[in-house]
């Protein structure tokens, strides 16, 4: 669903992302695991078009995505939540599920997404700066399914948040992954939340992969000391 090969991104003169490659199944879940600083951000935004790739190539369900920019590629079918959220402040709930509908012709919020995420039902008339870490959280993954994604791609999803908010999130993204027949993409720290729902692991080091496996074949010994160094 979502091959990348030879990918390399640039901060000025910073060479951040080296010669990076791996491949999303349809319906796959993958998490790239690694501290602050070791790229895991400028991948993702890079594969969203939010930053230009010096060189390589994203192929999204067979079309290769070259210079398309980001608006483009939420078009192909790549959704994206944000590190930090990024929610609008000063739209409504509803007005902010809304703003990820560009590509969808009924601009109606879908009955499933409020029965998912029962909170932002409740809430559809505040103000989405007033909720909480957990319900933006909600809210913005909302927003980027209401594009019908076919790879969801989330940017440190439990940031700022508390731990039962972040294993119902868990639970939540792996039941639509079934129901919605997405592909995840997930950038991560927390590892009790990867192992929920993440099929592979791919651990980034300085721009560059330095541990891929599976969840069956994890060494998480080898994981926590990436994460702790």
């Amino acid at each position: 669903m979502l091959s990348v090969s030879g990918l390399n991104v640039f901060y000025g003169d910073s060479h951040v992302i080296r010669d990076v490659g791996f491949d999303l199944a349809a319906g796959e879940s993958i998490a790239i695991m690694g501290r602050n600083g070791m790229g895991k951000t400028t991948l993702l935004k890079s594969l969203i078009g939010l930053l230009p790739a010096r060189s390589g190539k994203v192929v999204l369900d067979g079309r290769e995505l070259g210079a398309a920019r980001s608006y483009e590629r939420v078009a192909q079918g790549m959704g994206f939540v944000p590190q930090g959220r990024m929610i609008f402040p000063y739209l409504t709930v509803e007005e902010n599920v809304l703003t990820g509908m560009e590509n969808v012709a009924d601009k109606t919020v879908p009955g499933w997404i409020y029965e998912t995420f029962p909170v932002l039902h409740d809430m559809r008339a505040r103000k989405g700066g007033n909720l909480s870490g957990g319900q933006q959280q909600q809210l913005a993954i909302a927003r980027a399914l209401v594009s019908n994604p076919k790879v969801l791609v989330l940017d440190e999803p439990t940031e700022g948040i508390q731990p039962s908010i972040i294993k119902d999130i868990a639970r939540t993204l792996t039941r639509l992954k079934q129901e919605r027949g997405f592909a995840l993409l997930v950038s991560e720290q927390v590892l009790s939340f990867a192992m929920e729902v993440a099929d592979r692991f791919l651990i980034i080091e300085k721009g560059e992969f330095a541990y891929a496996a599976p969840r069956d074949q994890l060494d998480t010994a080898k994981i926590h000391a990436f994460l702790t160094i």
